[in-house]
């Protein structure tokens, strides 16, 4: 369509070189002013700029997730308001601006914790697609374990796996990851636990009294109560479920996976309290068998104990295998395979000495009786200080 217009004419108030028209061929068409006079006026034609393509995430999962939020700021997870004694939080002006502050700066704890929750939600949903019967467990912790890596952009101590990927089968509970060589393969009928950096609850009556002011030994109980009120039923019977009572939730803190307070699974003495500004990883572990797990078969999870000794190592190996895990893991939590990674080779005895001499500590895995059935269900809890923050919630989970 060519436009033609008189210099000086008002068109709708606008300037003739204001007025574009639009012929939908996916150019602006901006008018040309005839000088002369003879009525010839031309068209040019002003490309519009593409919009930016949003950039989605690969399957397997492998794009750093400062390609997917280049602002550095992350999805918030479930909130849930304080009740009772607690409501008042929700509208006070000294808690709000405490929360403003935390908010706003994308250093914050709030935004770590976001990002290393968005990292397990992805990973987690490709897992929970791709797991099948007759996967070694080799292949499926290798699977999530570069997911996790590619999506934190791995970086020394500074982002990297946080916990070793725990792939647990039927009686056993927790802590079993494949060291190397081991050939064992996901079977049709197993109960597999996949736990990696970050872990939740299902239920959402009493499970969910975790708050600031809620004392560990009495939200144990409601924990307790809430996973034996159910029944399972495993090859044509119907078993009670029992919490696994030697296992536990815990707090979170720096390098620290285990942060100090416990969330047990049945009701104690405890009057510890939760505190504003703390967070959770609210782990539960239920059963068809005794209830109650011991250390069984080779060990594969260790960590360097925070307040480790300082004592002199007689072995040479030891000594250099020490430096390794401090430059590697400091204080976090890694399994032989990470050893294996990091270019480690013939370190058992040296591991061994370590763990002697209460310097590193070794966490077999932990089985209840043959013959019965485990199941954990975990998530992780911000108590921000107006509303407690679900920040592993997902769709899936």
């Amino acid at each position: 369509m060519t436009v033609t217009a008189d210099p000086k004419e008002d068109l709708n108030g606008k300037e003739p070189s204001q007025v574009i028209e639009d012929n939908d061929d996916g150019e602006d068409d901006v008018p040309e002013i005839d000088p002369a006079g003879t009525g010839d006026a031309k068209k040019k034609k002003k490309k519009k700029k593409p919009k930016k393509k949003k950039a989605e995430q690969s399957d397997p999962p492998r794009i750093g997730l400062s390609k997917l939020f280049p602002t550095n700021v992350y999805p918030e997870g479930e909130l849930q308001p304080y009740k009772d004694d607690n409501a008042w939080r929700t509208t006070s002006e000294e808690k709000r601006y405490l929360e403003k502050l935390a908010s706003e700066d994308p250093q914050t704890t709030y935004q770590n914790i976001r990002r290393a929750a968005e990292v397990h939600r992805q990973v987690r949903a490709h897992a929970r697609k791709h797991i099948k019967p007759g996967m070694s467990m080799i292949d499926i912790v290798e699977n999530i374990e570069n997911g996790t890596r590619s999506l934190v952009e791995e970086n020394g101590l500074e982002s990297g796996v946080g916990f070793p990927t725990g792939v647990s089968i039927n009686n056993c509970a927790a802590h079993y990851t494949p060291n190397a060589g081991d050939t064992t393969v996901l079977k049709q009928g197993d109960v597999l636990k996949v736990d990696f950096a970050f872990g939740v609850c299902k239920r959402r009556n009493k499970y969910w009294s975790p708050g600031i002011d809620v004392r560990l030994g009495e939200l144990g109980g409601y924990i307790q109560e809430t996973m034996e009120s159910y029944e399972v039923e495993v090859g044509g019977k119907i078993l009670p479920v029992k919490t696994i009572q030697n296992l536990s939730g815990h707090s979170i803190g720096l390098y620290n996976i285990h942060g100090g307070k416990s969330v047990m699974q049945i009701k104690t003495d405890d009057m510890t309290k939760m505190e504003e500004g703390e967070y959770f990883a609210i782990e539960t572990f239920g059963s068809t068998g005794r209830g109650h797990v011991v250390d069984s078969g080779d060990c594969s999870h260790y960590a360097k104990i925070v307040d480790a000794p300082r004592v002199p190592l007689r072995l040479t190996s030891a000594k250099s295998l020490l430096k390794s895990i401090d430059k590697n893991f400091g204080t976090l939590p890694f399994c032989r395979r990470y050893l294996d990674r990091a270019g480690e080779t013939k370190y058992l005895l040296a591991l061994n000495h370590l763990v002697q001499q209460g310097i590193v500590q070794d966490y077999p895995p932990l089985c209840d009786q043959l013959g019965s059935m485990t199941a954990q269900f975990e998530h992780t809890i911000l108590l921000r200080p107006t509303v407690k923050e679900v920040v592993s919630r997902g769709d899936d989970y």
